[in-house]
């Protein structure tokens, strides 16, 4: 016998509309190693029908330390502000800088602040030995208190020079593309469910 299953209400035959994650790659360091890891991101993330990719890189910012909002200022933030409020989730790329995440990317994350609130915030992070981690354990509290959820997996790049051969390709994709995906369903899965929680709702943040 044949067994058929019924749909539920919860599902539906039309197609759902990509989660749209704006990568922010957090380094600015002169022969910074990021564009290599980015790159490598957003070819996983082409892959994917679920995602869509936008890039706020800090290396092309400008944005002063003292929050004041002159014209330079205004210039600034019209070019990125835009890219992160249209945002469901972010994938933020970080190095480690003396046990922590790099000055410019904390800049650009405080001049913002409804942007971040109730989306999910991933991240990437390569570095030597520890690969970056404690970066991301910083910036979840960061993230923490702009009322963003972080997701729990993560890809890390420990002794990232060495695992990238001189194209910029992975010696061995095995191990960070099956992270990858992980953290992609992760994000997928959370951006589509805040979204559909922001419109049916006012955040209360």
């Amino acid at each position: 016998m044949r067994l058929y299953r019924m749909r539920t209400h919860t599902e539906s035959t039309e197609s759902v509309e990509p989660v749209r994650v704006t990568v922010v790659v957090g380094s600015n360091r002169e022969g910074r190693f990021g564009p290599v890891v980015a790159e490598w991101l957003l070819n996983r993330m082409e892959k994917r029908d679920d995602v869509v990719a936008e890039v706020v890189d800090v290396a092309d910012t400008a944005l002063p330390t003292t929050f004041a909002t002159d014209a330079d200022a205004k210039a600034q933030l019209a070019a990125i502000t835009p890219k992160l409020a249209s945002a469901d989730a972010f994938i933020v790329l970080t190095p480690e800088y003396n046990h922590s995440y790099p000055a410019g990317l904390k800049n650009l994350i405080d001049w913002h602040y409804t942007e971040w609130q109730a989306k999910p915030v991933a991240f990437v992070s390569y570095g030597g030995v520890s690969g970056g981690l404690r970066a991301v354990e910083h910036l979840r509290q960061v993230f923490a208190e702009l009322h963003a959820t972080t997701v729990r997996d993560t890809v890390s790049f420990h002794n990232a020079g060495a695992s990238f051969d001189e194209e910029g390709q992975l010696r061995d994709p095995s191990g960070p593309d099956a992270a990858a995906n992980v953290m992609l369903g992760q994000v997928a899965w959370w951006g589509r469910t805040l979204r559909e929680g922001r419109a049916a709702r006012a955040y209360g943040g």
